[in-house]
């Protein structure tokens, strides 16, 4: 289960700019799948080894005056019940304002690590300025400019010391499916129609308090743990509709499964929401199967399945090999389809594939449609192999690995899926040298 390092302040004191240097290191990774939507309101960073999820909440403030107190106290409310450590970000240039001082008295409360970051310190005067912080009473002031980095190794160093040790929950070896989506798209309907009333076959197991519950399936001969993030504890004064919410509770939930189970609402369509849901989930390379909930509810003519499930895959493209089933919660509409396809997604994810094979098939395809030639140089694809790790990826060893463009590895990973069912599974493509 990953760390979750919130970015809290004022609008305008550089939150994005440092949320950016943070993931940036990664984004070589983060951002292979070309075209998936990047909410940049989230993203992965490593330090020192240990790898965490950065969530700038300035991405959330929602109000048109972006001064509006009530909505960065909102953000700070979230991200004080959702995050394991706090980076609280403030300003040498303008100094301590009321809004900081409002915000250090909702950090006071909490016990959870916060480090004050002063943004902006580029200079020997600004340094001895930033000394001004102090009086919040916060502890440690970490001067930084994000716009350089200078600083940020050390706040760095200090932030991932808070993380908790990773308390694994001791889960069998057995396949785990998260229920992602949207608020109110029918989630905690999705669970109670999947366990049904037979109580005693549920072993609940919560991680720590505030992660996902683990729910063990034993039945019908399926055997896996449902990743349930609906109705995990009071909101307290955080209202159910906030987009922010749902993002952190579908971060914890992706990074803790092998397969999502994304639930889109039939009755409003896939949303710019939705789709930020499935591109967190092929960032962190789980399977997705999509579940349009509420499909009871739509009026429907012989095309609107396949019109429906058109748009959908045009909005998540290039991605588009990924099951799509119209389900419905409440009346338990394909509910046994939901399982049986998620098993197999999973599968699909865990597949090996012999060497040998792999060569046979590819290489024929690649000397039919070799990678074209960049400045007058040819590119010879000699081997291939599957590299170990959860997600399947592939190794293309070549001799001149970095003039191989965008096109053709997508090229080369729809050859994949051709040959060998990945259906819900993302690949990933590496060209190595030869």
């Amino acid at each position: 289960m990953g760390n979750i390092a919130a970015i809290v302040g004022r609008p305008n004191v550089g939150k994005s700019t440092l949320f950016n240097r943070l993931t940036e290191s990664r984004n070589a990774i983060v951002d292979e799948m070309e075209g998936v939507t990047r909410d940049r309101q989230y993203g992965k960073s490593v330090w020192n080894g240990v790898e965490f999820s950065v969530i700038d909440t300035g991405g959330y403030v929602t109000s048109p005056d972006d001064m509006f107190e009530a909505e960065i106290k909102k953000q700070v409310i979230l991200a004080i019940e959702e995050a394991d450590s706090i980076i609280f970000m403030v300003d040498v240039v303008t100094g301590v304002t009321d809004l900081d001082e409002s915000v250090t008295e909702m950090l006071r409360k909490v016990s959870k690590p916060v480090l004050l970051a002063v943004n902006k310190v580029d200079t020997g005067e600004r340094q001895y300025e930033a000394q001004e912080f102090y009086r919040l009473g916060l502890g440690d002031i970490y001067c930084i400019s994000s716009i350089n980095g200078s600083g940020t190794g050390e706040l760095l160093d200090n932030l991932v010391k808070t993380f908790r040790k990773q308390s694994n929950v001791k889960t069998e070896n057995l396949p785990k499916f998260a229920i992602v989506g949207r608020p109110n798209v029918g989630k905690s309907s999705l669970l109670n129609a999947l366990i049904g009333e037979e109580r005693h076959i549920v072993t609940p197991i919560s991680g720590t308090t505030r992660d996902s519950i683990f729910t063990r399936y034993n039945k019908y001969g399926y055997d896996f743990y449902l990743v349930d993030t609906a109705g995990l504890r009071k909101k307290g004064k955080v209202h159910e509709d906030l987009e922010f919410y749902s993002v952190i509770r579908s971060v914890r939930a992706i990074e803790s499964s092998d397969v999502c189970l994304v639930l889109i609402d039939a009755t409003l369509g896939i949303e710019s929401q939705d789709i930020n849901i499935i591109g967190l989930a092929l960032r962190n390379y789980t399977g997705v199967v999509i579940l349009v909930n509420k499909w009871d509810l739509v009026e429907k003519d012989t095309y609107t399945t396949k019109e429906f499930e058109k748009n959908i895959r045009n909005r998540i493209a290039p991605f588009t090999d990924v099951p799509i089933i119209f389900t419905s919660a409440l009346t338990k509409q394909r509910i046994h389809k939901v399982l049986e396809t998620a098993i197999n997604v999973y599968k699909n994810r865990q597949q090996r594939i012999p060497t040998s094979k792999l060569n046979d098939v590819m290489l024929e395809i690649i000397e039919k449609n070799p990678p074209p030639s960049t400045k007058g140089k040819y590119i010879r694809i000699k081997y291939v192999t599957q590299l170990p790790g959860k997600a399947p990826s592939f190794a293309f060893f070549c001799n001149l690995p970095q003039y191989i463009k965008e096109p053709y590895k997508r090229f080369l990973e729809n050859q994949l899926r051709e040959y060998f069912n990945f259906t819900g599974t993302p690949v990933r493509i590496y060209m190595r040298k030869k």
